[in-house]
Parts: C-alpha cells; sequence; structure tokens
C-alpha cells in the first residue's frame, strides 16, 4: 500500500507551482516587452540611435477692440538660429567670425548678453544681478576684475590668438548661449527679424555654416502704434527665467512685460508644440515628425472700442493743444469713458503720449520728452476733482437726512460758522435748493452740506463709491488720496469744508468716471475691467464673456437719485456745462468742475448720457486747463463718435471761460 503524503507537503508543492509559474509569466511578457513592444528603443540603443525632443513655438494670442477690430497681431518675419545637432562645437568660433560681419553690412545685431562693454576698455556693465552671474559661472570670486571674468572667457571658449574686437564678438554669443541652456530641445536665437536679403545670404551660406538656419518667426506687431499704448502695453526677452521655466516657457521666448500683453499673459501664451528627432551616434538625425502639434494662445478682446478710443486721442492733443497756444498752462489731460451696466471701459486716453514703436526703438526719447508721456494719467494720474465731488456729498446728505430736497440754503458768499476757517463762494446765490446748487455749482452749500454729514459719514460714502481703493482693472492703477483724520485725530472742520468741494481729496480719471457710472445706474459699482471676451485663437470658441463683476451696491433711494440727477441735468441744459450741450440731440448729465491747485488749476467735467437711460459714463481731466468748457467740448466729441459714429470737430468758437 502506497504511503500517503502529509498534507504540509502538498501545500509546499502547491505553492512551488504558483511561483514557478508565476516566474514564466513574467519572463514572457518581459521577453515580449523587450522583442515587441520596445523592439525599436532597444534595437535604437544596440545602434547608437538616440531619441531627442525639440520644441514648436506656438503663436502668441491677438488683442482685439470690443468689435473684434485688430489691436495687436503678429507679423512674420525670420530668426537666424543655432541648431545644437549640427552646430559642431569645434566650429561654432569661425561660424560667429563668418556671420558678423554678413549682420553688421545690414545693421542687423544679434543676441549677447554678456554683461562687459561691447568695445574696449571691456568694464562691467551697471547690472550688479548679471555681473555676479558671471562671476559665479566663471567660478571667480565677488571681487573678481571685469579683466579677470575678460581673460576666464577667452581660455573658456578658446579664444587665444583673436583680436580682442572679435574675441569680445564671439564671447558674448558663446556665453549668452550658455546662459539659455542651448540645446537640441532649446535652440538659440542668434539674431531676430532679420531682412528678406539678409534672410537670403544666410540661406545661400549654408554650405559653410553648418547648424546655422534661418526661421520662420512671429513677431508683434500693432494696427495702430499710438493707438491705447498705455492699455496695450508690451512685449519683451523674459528677465526672470526663475519664474517662467516651469510654466512651458523657453529662455528665448517674448512675454507680456505691461499693460494688457502683461496681465492677460496666461491666454496669450500658447502651449508648443513638439518635435521628436532620432539621432545617430555621430549626432546626425535621421529622421523627425511632428509629435504634438503647438496650440496657439488665445485671443483676448478689450471692452474698448477702437474708434471711441482715437477719437477721444485726438480730441484731447486738439484742446490741449489750443489751452496750451491760448494759456500756455495745459500741460496734459485724461479721459476715461465706462460702459455703466458691467464696468468695461470703452475709452482710456492720456494726453501727451507716444508711439508704441519708439518706446522699443527711442525709450530714452520718450522718457526725455516734456510733461512725461510715459504716464499713464487716466489710471494713475491722482488730482483733486474739485465740485464733480459734489453729486456724491448731495447723496449722502440726502440719505442721511442732513438735508431735505426741498430745502433752501442762503449763500450769502462767504461762509462763517467757523472763526479760524471762512471760505467763499464764487458767487452770491441767495436762497438755493439742491437741483441748483449743483447746477450752479454753489460752494456755500456743499459747505453747509459737508459740516453737517461730518468727515466719517462722508468718507464712508465716497469710499463706497469707490474712491481711495483700486477699481480692479487689469493693469496699474493708484488708489488715490482719501482724506481724513491721522492716527492722532488730527483734523478740523474746515478740512471737511475743503473735501465736500473736491479741493483735498486726490483721485484718478477712471475712479471718477466709475463713480459716475454708479450714480448713472442707481447705485451698483462695478469692477472696471479692460477685457471684454477672451476666446480661441480662430475666435470660435468664447471661453469668458464679462457680464460684470458687481463690487458695492450702494443704498440709495429713488427721490435721491432723481433728485441729485436732476441737478446734473441742470448742469448741461441751463448750467456750467451748458455752452457745448445745451442744444445737444440728446439729454446729458453732467458735472463740471475747477480743481485749486499750483498755478492755473486743474478742469474736470463728469457725464453720462443718455439721461433716461444711460449707457456711457465718462470723466475728463485737463491739468493746468484753467477752462471747464474745454473739458465739456472734449466729451461732446466723445459721446458725438459713441452715439451717432460720425466724431466732430472740437468747435473753438465755444469761448474759454473759467466756470466752476
Amino acid at each position: 500500500m502506497r504511503r500517503r503524503q502529509p498534507d504540509h507537503t502538498k501545500k509546499r508543492l502547491k505553492v512551488l507551482s504558483i511561483i514557478l509559474i508565476l516566474v514564466i509569466i513574467i519572463f514572457t511578457v518581459r521577453m515580449v516587452d523587450i522583442q515587441i513592444v520596445d523592439a525599436n528603443t532597444y534595437l535604437n540603443q544596440l545602434n547608437g540611435i538616440s531619441v531627442r525632443t525639440s520644441i514648436i513655438k506656438a503663436s502668441r494670442g491677438e488683442i482685439l477692440d470690443r468689435y473684434g477690430r485688430q489691436i495687436a497681431y503678429n507679423r512674420e518675419g525670420y530668426n537666424i538660429n543655432f541648431n545644437y545637432a549640427y552646430l559642431k562645437k569645434d566650429k561654432i568660433n569661425s561660424t560667429l567670425s563668418a556671420l558678423f560681419p554678413l549682420l553688421e553690412d545690414h545693421s542687423q545685431g544679434w543676441t549677447d548678453t554678456l554683461p562687459l562693454n561691447i568695445d574696449a576698455p571691456y568694464d562691467f556693465i551697471d547690472n550688479e544681478s548679471q555681473v555676479n552671474q558671471l562671476k559665479s559661472k566663471l567660478g571667480l570670486a565677488h571681487y573678481a576684475s571685469a579683466s579677470d571674468c575678460f581673460t576666464q572667457l577667452v581660455k573658456k571658449y578658446s579664444l587665444e590668438g583673436l583680436d580682442p574686437k572679435i574675441q569680445r564678438k564671439i564671447m558674448g554669443v558663446r556665453y549668452s548661449m550658455d546662459i539659455s541652456d542651448f540645446s537640441i530641445a532649446n535652440p538659440f536665437t542668434f539674431a531676430e527679424d532679420i531682412s528678406s536679403e539678409l534672410m537670403l545670404i544666410v540661406k545661400e551660406s549654408g554650405f559653410m555654416l553648418n547648424g546655422v538656419s534661418v526661421d520662420v518667426a512671429q513677431f508683434r506687431e500693432y494696427a495702430d502704434s499710438t493707438f491705447a499704448p498705455h492699455i496695450i502695453g508690451t512685449v519683451g526677452p523674459i528677465q526672470n527665467w526663475e519664474d517662467y521655466k516651469d510654466k512651458g516657457y523657453s529662455y528665448n521666448d517674448k512675454v507680456g512685460t505691461s499693460g494688457i500683453e502683461k496681465s492677460a499673459e496666461e491666454h496669450l501664451h500658447g502651449t508648443d508644440g513638439i518635435i521628436t528627432y532620432k539621432i545617430d551616434a555621430k549626432g546626425n538625425i535621421l529622421s523627425y515628425e511632428v509629435t504634438t502639434e503647438p496650440i496657439a494662445g488665445k485671443t483676448v478682446m478689450l471692452t474698448l472700442d477702437k474708434s471711441l478710443q482715437l477719437a477721444a486721442q485726438d480730441a484731447l492733443k486738439t484742446e490741449v493743444t489750443a489751452l496750451r497756444n491760448l494759456h500756455g498752462t495745459a500741460t496734459g489731460a485724461a479721459i476715461v469713458g465706462i460702459d455703466i451696466n458691467n464696468g468695461g471701459v470703452v475709452l482710456s486716453a492720456t494726453y501727451p503720449s507716444y508711439d508704441i514703436n519708439d518706446y522699443y526703438n527711442n525709450y530714452k526719447v520718450i522718457e526725455q520728452t516734456a510733461h512725461n508721456p510715459l504716464i499713464n494719467r487716466a489710471f494713475n494720474g491722482i488730482y483733486p476733482l474739485g465740485s464733480s465731488i459734489k453729486p456724491a456729498v448731495a447723496i449722502a446728505a440726502l440719505e442721511t437726512n442732513k438735508i431735505t430736497s426741498d430745502e433752501y440754503i442762503k449763500c450769502t458768499q462767504r461762509y462763517t460758522f467757523y472763526a479760524d476757517y471762512q471760505p467763499s463762494c464764487m458767487h452770491y446765490h441767495g436762497q438755493i435748493g439742491l437741483i441748483s446748487a449743483i447746477s450752479r455749482s454753489c460752494n456755500f452749500y456743499f459747505f453747509e452740506a459737508g459740516r453737517r454729514l461730518g468727515i466719517n459719514t462722508l468718507n464712508k460714502y465716497l469710499a463706497d463709491f469707490g474712491f481711495g481703493s483700486k477699481t480692479g482693472v487689469e493693469v496699474a492703477d493708484s488708489e488715490g488720496i482719501l482724506a481724513g483724520p491721522d492716527e492722532d485725530g488730527n483734523w478740523i472742520g474746515g478740512d471737511t469744508l475743503r473735501v465736500a468741494i473736491g479741493q483735498m481729496d486726490a483721485f484718478t480719471p477712471i475712479q471718477l468716471a466709475n463713480y459716475t457710472a454708479t450714480i448713472a445706474n442707481g447705485g451698483t459699482r462695478y469692477k472696471t475691467t479692460l477685457i471684454d471676451k477672451i476666446v480661441s485663437y480662430d475666435q470660435n470658441t468664447v471661453e469668458y464673456k464679462n457680464t460684470g463683476t458687481e463690487v458695492v451696491k450702494i443704498d440709495i433711494s429713488d427721490s435721491t437719485l432723481n433728485t441729485v440727477k436732476a441737478g446734473m441735468l441742470s448742469v448741461t441744459e441751463d448750467g456750467t456745462g451748458s455752452a457745448a450741450f445745451k442744444n445737444y440731440p440728446i439729454k446729458v448729465g453732467g458735472k463740471t468742475g475747477t480743481a485749486q491747485t499750483t498755478g492755473a488749476d486743474h478742469s474736470v467735467f463728469i457725464a453720462f448720457a443718455p439721461y433716461e437711460n444711460p449707457e456711457i459714463a465718462v470723466s475728463i481731466i485737463i491739468e493746468h486747463g484753467a477752462s471747464s468748457a474745454a473739458t465739456t467740448k472734449i466729451v461732446r466729441s466723445v459721446f458725438d463718435a459713441y452715439f451717432f459714429s460720425a466724431p466732430t470737430e472740437p468747435d473753438l468758437d465755444i469761448p474759454y471761460t473759467v466756470l466752476e
């Protein structure tokens, strides 16, 4: 009789069988992997073939106005690029020596980021961070001299025996190649936007310039280079590579450096594609294919109306020039228009301004031009508002029952409530109600309204209207100055009187326009914006649409709004703004202002239209304009462009009189 195996022996055999089966499966899978799935990879390794990738640049998104009219777009041109796979290291110096004369003959520059002067003596340029980077790259001490760096670069790039001028040129390019991580995956752009003539010469010299290619590239262009340059902004080289290297950028990429180009960079910058190369052991490219197609950046459609913007720019230039010729005082101006239903900026012009092409090519000239055209006065110019603040004061006083709509206050011209501060109204108005006080701009009335309110209540309402805080617009703007007691409570009654007539606070034209829009729409203050839509590059898909972002809803009664707006209508029909709007085809609500300052006063005007169903609110300030008539005429020409699509020339027959 056969002896029965113990149970534990059976279990061992079963476990060993399972292990054996698993080992066979693993080896089988691995053999299939090697011989079939990854066969090409192992064959390439056997033959010394490697696979490398390089990028295909994606197109930058365009910038359009609200109606799809071009503002910033891409133009095709040519770059001279160095390709790592073909550029032999021992031939780089001779290749550069052959290229320099070609470029110099065509007045073409090249990439050189070496922080040493291009001409002898080869001292450091005035950029401490770049100089420190150079010393670090060369392994030199922080106290190393420019001469020490030059000598080390000669050794590093085998430049011994060459003329120092040639040495400096070659080391400048080669150093730039090193710090840009020059590789197959990252070609080096030697020269940008070369002429067609130079392009042909370089291409014809291909037999002697191995590794040098002329490639089609895209460059930023502007449909009108004078159009809102402060807002559109600029593009330029990456200044801080650490901020971009992990975001899909290449070292040679151009990025937005100011304005919308900068604030919308994440939308405008596309996603680069990938091209894959097979390279043999000698560095020769055997084949290549596009493995990932590039994705163009998105198109940004602004809230700006191109026609309206240009009309505003022209009107500012005309009127400021006329005022200078007449009084010799006006130094600049700014105007902002806002869609009252969503906070979209439909126009924003500042004067003097500049040509964006000159910004790139002649920055120093612009920087030294009189009255500083580089300042965006519309968003960053801070000005006292004069009497344009009075509608806000009226709303605060009515809503807190400090005055009533049917109350009359006797204007005796000099306000004598305080012994130590007794300011005057420009005229003796006698008994005057709120509507007439706004229309005739009676300071006495608003001295009394401001005193009754007190600075804390007054400032609460001013803050609700957006004064003292940024508007939320995508490019840089200022908070302005909302005056009030300091930490020690220093404040006198006379200070409140000055605030009540707009002679102590200081704010920006965009804040003033948004405040006007808030009154016109019934009390909703929106975040201001320059972006209307973000769409796909082909404009077939809308990814974002501005519908208005509410910041504050001010509780204003209908009776208060109706009274204050009636006063603003009276301004344009029979008050201080009637010279420009008395016979205008549509009704306009407005308020003039004269802001006292050193020298001639600033001229201020706010307006909204149509009065019955408002669409647009506008503010304008002329520095040292000394006349409200000029501001009202400019706004009228803007309304012509907005409502009638036929901008009219400013009427210079209207006299320049000082109005408040």
